[in-house]
């Protein structure tokens, strides 16, 4: 009945006509439960509230034209395809039935999101599959142990080519015990090594050859930042993806808003799996992997399901935020006990998730032995502190220019202050053998960034006198390394972090790092930064703990984490409690990676880039704003013309003819950028019209 229907709508662009949906969810709430109706319901437009499949289900069960509707679409399911229609009530896994009323109702949240996930793939593929002319495709299962042999020895090979570092022996210690915990059994383990120590390499080493021994089905790595994402999936696809004589297509997609992928070859490939994550070995975001875990919208949650059965990596987990952590760490545990899942957590500065209720009883598997003695041996910094409350700018550049290394880099807590050290640091440079002076912070595009990193490593490999101003976006996993770091007083973890770019390869017997209190710097306002910074003058500092010591770094975070939210409640109650009621819009609103008050998105198209770049994104920019819907490959396509700034500065610049509206919160740049500091708010155009 449904697929003529479909056949007449084809021919005529009439609609169907038939009340698939309604029909759908009559037939799921009559043999699984009326929780499993929404899944039906909302196949096309999202997952709804519970309380809205009720008085839907209420309506079919009476007898208006929708009930009668749909009562003669079940009739007809039954007559024409009787196997569909189970002949007795199915069965829920026993396991739905276990433990506390409050954690069995998460449970049912994230089955229902898998099935759901199932249910909008299929929908997706079959309709692809018939405008196609062809069947829908799926990619067979990856060889995980051909994967795992052909990743061990493009690693051997690696290594031999390399300069060989004094901690290449630690490295490979790191390695090997992350292969030997690859044979014990799926379940949630920690990877906690110190910067520097190999943890990119160890981590997929693991998890492929984990998938291997356990028959999981892909590797999932999710990072924080997409400039992260795209260094390490450059790593495994020179590590993974077919090379010259070798069979197979593609291993390693790359998945984050940042890729163009085009509709031919390997394009054409990554377009079709990035919708939903069919492909041996996925790289994306954090942002990405949970925004599809806590969705309600089809497009975002087909690709969960594939989560079930396969090893997801978690790296620099120290990033998520603790406004969160109540889902995430609930999801993760049912991803590990429910869906066949392992997942690994892999940090230098390891949190006390153990103690959240959320993994009470839960098994911490440590992939490395001995976490104390590894830090001792890869201990390669001196700290200093300059704590002092009348350390100004124009001084502290003073101290930078004139460190004997010449190669010093500075890590501030605000864009604001990046800007402000960065044009003190360039007045206070001497003429003679001047040193560059770099600039990083997001109110430079992503390309920019790119190309600025890019320049960095080429300076420090050269010897080059080098001096780095930047905001906390080096901090995790830019392999960079400086023999001398200055670090405004932040949070514990990112004082450990921004050591991590400190002598990195161990050349030095040990590397500086100063850590300072600048008299006019800025600091972020959330709460949750707020409890960190008062956790961390507890227990660090000149007559207190060092950052990397692991003692004081779980007290830290026990105090830390006894923050309660700014509503009162712990933090995440609210959206674990709208789990507990399927109010999945609630919690797809409610549960934000990124907080959306604080920046909006800028477009800034520099006149560096090529022409071709430049007209592309004014086709871009225009396809944007035109009257049609775009896909999002526009986006992606922009994503390196993209800058962040405060909305109030966004608003202003707006008022005062310095931006215009593209669509959403995205505007467009016309004023000034800065070469070296991109939008700096320091220098508008028209201090008269630009204000705040």
């Amino acid at each position: 009945m449904w697929q003529n229907g479909l056949v007449r709508a084809e021919r005529s662009g009439a609609r169907v006509g038939v009340p698939h949906k309604g029909a759908g969810a009559k037939l799921a709430a009559e043999h699984i439960g009326s929780a499993f109706a929404t899944l039906v319901h909302g196949h096309h437009g999202g997952l709804p509230d519970r309380h809205r499949i009720r008085e839907e289900l209420l309506t079919l069960s009476g007898d208006g034209p929708d009930a009668q509707a749909a009562e003669e679409a079940v009739t007809a399911v039954r007559a024409m395809v009787p196997e569909v229609v189970p002949p007795q009530r199915l069965p829920l896994p026993g396991w739905l039935g276990e433990g506390r009323r409050d954690q069995m109702a998460l449970e049912l949240d994230m089955l229902s999101r898998m099935l759901f996930s199932t249910l909008v793939d299929a929908d997706f593929l079959d309709t692809a599959a018939h405008f196609a002319g062809a069947s829908p495709q799926v990619a067979p299962d990856a060889d995980m142990r051909r994967l795992s042999e052909r990743f061990e020895g493009r690693r051997q090979a690696f290594l031999a080519r390399r300069e060989r570092s004094e901690l290449d022996a630690v490295r490979e210690d790191v390695y090997q015990q992350a292969l030997a915990a690859a044979a014990r059994a799926p379940g949630l383990y920690r990877l906690h090594v110190p910067t520097g120590g190999g943890k990119t390499l160890a981590s997929a080493g693991f998890a492929l050859r984990h998938a291997a021994e356990h028959g999981k089905r892909r590797v999932v790595v999710a990072v924080p930042f997409i400039s992260i994402t795209e260094q390490n999936a450059q790593v495994y696809r020179r590590m993974m993806d077919p090379a010259g004589g070798e069979s197979g297509g593609p291993v390693v997609l790359e998945h984050h808003s940042s890729v163009e992928l085009d509709d031919t070859g390997a394009g054409r490939w990554a377009r079709l799996a990035a919708e939903n994550w069919d492909a041996p070995f996925v790289v994306t975001t954090t942002v990405q992997l949970f925004h599809s875990l806590f969705a309600h919208r089809p497009s975002a949650m087909r690709k969960l399901h594939r989560l079930a059965g396969s090893v997801i990596v978690l790296d620099e987990v120290q990033a998520l935020p603790d406004r969160l952590l109540a889902p995430i760490l609930s999801s993760l545990r049912s991803l590990v006990d429910r869906f066949g899942a392992t997942v690994v957590l892999a940090s230098a500065t390891q949190p006390e998730f153990w103690s959240h209720p959320e993994l009470e009883g839960m098994s911490r598997l440590e992939m490395v032995d001995d976490v104390e003695r590894l830090f001792q041996r890869l201990k390669r910094v001196d700290y200093a502190w300059r704590l002092e409350a009348d350390l100004s700018w124009e001084v502290l550049a003073s101290e930078i220019t004139a460190e004997p290394e010449r190669q010093v880099l500075a890590v501030v807590n605000t864009t604001a202050d990046a800007a402000r050290l960065h044009r003190a640091v360039e007045e206070a440079v001497p003429d003679r053998d001047a040193p560059r002076v770099l600039h990083l912070s997001t109110r430079m595009t992503a390309g920019h960034r790119r190309e600025v990193i890019a320049t960095i490593r080429q300076l420090l490999d050269s010897g080059q006198a080098t001096l780095v101003v930047s905001t906390s976006l080096i901090e995790a996993g830019v392999d960079l390394d400086f023999p001398c770091v200055y670090r405004a007083v932040t949070s514990a973890e990112s004082l450990q972090q921004a050591a991590g770019r400190c002598n990195r390869e161990g050349r030095l017997k040990a590397g500086r790092v100063v850590v300072f209190n600048p008299a006019e710097g800025g600091e972020p306002r959330d709460k949750a930064y707020r409890a960190a910074r008062e956790a961390t003058s507890l227990y660090f500092g000149p007559d207190l703990n060092r950052p990397d010591d692991l003692g004081a770094l779980s007290a830290y975070y026990l105090e830390r984490y006894s923050a309660q939210g700014s509503d009162g409640r712990a933090f995440g109650k609210a959206i674990q409690d709208a789990r507990r009621d399927l109010d999945f819009p609630q919690v797809a609103a409610d549960f934000q990676m990124i907080e959306q008050d604080h920046t909006s998105p800028v477009v800034v198209i520099r006149p560096e880039v090529s022409e071709e770049d430049r007209e592309q994104a004014r086709k871009d920019i225009g396809r944007l704003r035109g009257d049609f819907p775009t896909g999002p490959d526009v986006l992606r396509r922009l994503q390196p013309h993209t800058a962040a700034l405060p909305r109030p500065e966004v608003h202003a610049a707006v008022n005062a003819g310095l931006a215009e509206p593209i669509t959403g919160d995205l505007v467009e740049w016309l004023g000034n950028y800065d070469e070296d500091r991109g939008l700096d708010r320091d220098e508008p155009e028209d201090r008269t019209q630009f204000t705040l």
